[in-house]
This record gives C-alpha cells, structure tokens and sequence, in this order.
C-alpha cells in the first residue's frame, strides 16, 4: 500500500476503464474479473493520493464531460466526511450502540445465530454469501454489492445495522468511519429519512450480469426510524501552522505530507501515528502499516529530516502540526495539543456538505476550477 502505487493504479484505469466508467460502473462482475471501478478508494481513504489530485488526473485525462461520473463518487468521500465532521452525534451514537449490540449477541442466541450465519456466508442467499466470502478473502466488494449486501443484513435478515457497519469497518481495506457509517444508515433510511435502500432480485440478476438470483428478498421494507436525527454543529476550525520549526506528525487519514499547507513553518522533527477501529482484520492493519512507512519515507526526503518512532518526547520542544484527522480512530487518538492543519479542499467543501449531496454535487465545477 504505497503512493507509487496508487499512482499506477490512477495510470492504468484511467487508460483502460476510464471512458466506460459511466456505463459500467454499477455492473458487479466478481472478484475474478476485470474492474468497472476505479479501485482507488483504498489510496484515498488514507490520502496517499488526494481527491483534488485524482479529480483533476481524471478530468484532464479525459475531459471535463466524461469525467463527471467519476469526478462525482470522488467527491462522495469528501462529503461524508464533511457530514460527519458537522454531525460527530452520528459516529459517537453508531459506537454506543455497536458496542450495545455486540453485548446482545453475547446474550440472545437467536440472535447471534443469524448474524454468525451471515457473516459466515451461510445463509443461504445468492450474492449475498458470496459477497460475505469475498469481504473477508480480499478485503473489498463492489459499491454496488455493498449496497445490497447492507439492504439483505437490515431488511431481509433484520440484524441490528450497527454490527453490519462494524463487519464492514474491521474488514474493508477501504474503510474509514464516515463513509462507512453513513452509508450504513443511508441504506437503513437514516441519513436521508424514510427513504431506504432496497435491494431487489431483478436489480441484482441485471448488475451482477445473470452471476446471481436472490430469492426470499424483503423487497419493500419501511426504513428504519430513530427518535432524533444527529445534531448539527458547527464545523471546528483549523489551526494554522507557526512559522520556524515545528515537528510535524502523520497518521493514516492523511498521507501525502508533501501537499500539506504548513506554510512558513520548517519542518524539522517527523513521526507517525497509528490507529484503528476495533477488531480490524491483520491485512487491514498491514496496509495502514505499509501506507504510515511509506509516507514517513517521502517525507523523510521531501523535508530532509529522519522520521523518529512516536513515543513521548519525540518532538522535544517542537510545536507539533499535523493534517486534519476526520472523525474516527486516528482523531481520537493524537496528542491533544497538536496543531491540526485542513486542506483546501476539505475547507471549501465540507461547509456544503452539512445536508444532502446535491448540494455539493452543484458546487463540484466551481470547487474543480478553485
């Protein structure tokens, strides 16, 4: 999991799957096929390529009016992160009541019969096993497959959407917690009320190109309901770098140090930091670890300076900086008084991002063209 990387990965689809993205993109063809997607998404998640540099790669490569379609999910990362940020009650609320769920499971065996079932691939449904099977082989589905596999989870085998987010979260080599989360309660009816995702047998036959054919599908269930939706807040402001020196710390949100906006500051002292969600599988803590080494290499070079192991004392009487960490675990866990730097892109777009996508989906020519 490295920049160089995803750099090829960024080269190959745009010279191959490019110009079909908006045609193919839903289609689902199985792990042993060629992609309909990008697949760039687990460099993204970790910033080893930033959106604004895989936006305008695309749009440059081939043209503004093909590129929109991909130029579009782009900036679906960048709005749930911007909607998390300015609605924490939605991550804060989802561990409470994944941690909640996980007791039940411990205490009501119905329940946990079906949910080791569906974890396990066994039960019984087409498509979904099998998407269950290649979650846990490879640590990636389809967009497409994850949308059915979380309308099945809720709305067929009525498991709690929390420990779904949870199977999702410790196994997606793509996962970060506002995407996931919010996906997850976009599915269940949540995040845009009363209006749930529902997968439906002839929409799986039609994408899957005949691979699979569910029967037993809730087909029209009512979406789920909570008493109050997340609160909105404020987003919090950024700090700004100091001038001189300064120590600068990466984590695993953000990994390209070389396009972060320090300013007059001099970047003298670097370390890294590590953090993960709950029970994530080895591979995923692997592509953390082989992402966090490879950015401390480049930065190591970029600013001349070695990279230290993160331990008390490694930034000595530095101010510490370090790129904005969204919500999740790699927020929670930095030093409470470093200074948190936000990129361009996340200061323009995520104030637009505070209620539905369309929103910024409007904005998206002039954010390309700022």
């Amino acid at each position: 999991m490295t920049r160089d990387a995803g750099l090829e990965r960024l080269s190959a689809f745009l010279a191959e799957a490019g110009t079909a993205y908006a045609q193919a993109r839903n289609t689902d063809r199985g792990p042993d096929e060629p992609a309909t997607t990008s697949v760039l998404s687990p460099y993204l998640r970790r910033r080893l390529l930033t959106e604004a540099e895989v936006a305008a790669a695309a749009t440059a490569a081939l043209g503004a009016e093909a590129a929109a379609s991909y130029v579009s999910e782009v900036f679906w990362r960048t709005y749930f992160k911007g909607h998390l940020e300015t609605h924490p009650e939605a991550w804060t609320r989802y561990l409470s009541e994944a941690a909640d769920q996980r007791a039940r499971l411990a205490s009501e065996p119905g329940l946990r019969r079906t949910y080791e079932k569906a974890v396990a691939g066994r039960t019984g449904i087409d498509g979904f096993d099998a998407w269950a099977g290649d979650l846990a082989a490879t640590g990636w589905l389809h967009n497409h497959a994850r949308m059915w596999f979380a309308s099945i989870w809720i709305f067929t085998l009525r498991l709690p959407w929390q420990l779904g987010a949870d199977f999702f979260l410790r196994h997606l080599l793509d996962g970060d917690p506002a995407s996931n989360t919010l996906s997850w309660r976009w599915v269940a009816g949540l995040h845009t009320r009363g209006k749930p995702y529902r997968a439906r047998a002839e929409n799986i036959r039609r994408f899957t190109e005949d691979r699979h054919d569910p029967a037993g599908l809730d087909e029209d269930p009512s979406p789920l309901a909570e008493a109050m939706p997340p609160r909105e807040v404020p987003l919090r402001p950024a700090d700004a770098a100091p001038d001189g020196p300064v120590a600068l710390l990466l984590h695993v949100d953000d990994l390209h140090p070389e396009s972060l906006p320090v300013g007059g500051a001099r970047v003298a002292r670097i370390s890294g930091l590590l953090a993960h969600a709950e029970g994530v599988t080895d591979r995923v803590r692997g592509a953390d670890g082989a992402a966090l080494a490879d950015a401390l290499a480049r930065a190591a070079a970029h600013f001349g300076c070695e990279a230290a192991p993160f331990r008390d004392g490694w930034a000595g009487d530095l101010p510490v900086v370090t790129a904005w960490a969204p919500l999740g675990p790699s927020a929670a866990a930095l030093p409470p008084d470093c200074l948190r730097l936000r990129r361009d892109w996340d200061a323009r777009a995520w104030p637009l991002a505070t209620r539905g996508f369309f929103r910024l989906k409007r904005a998206i020519p002039d954010l390309m063209a700022a």
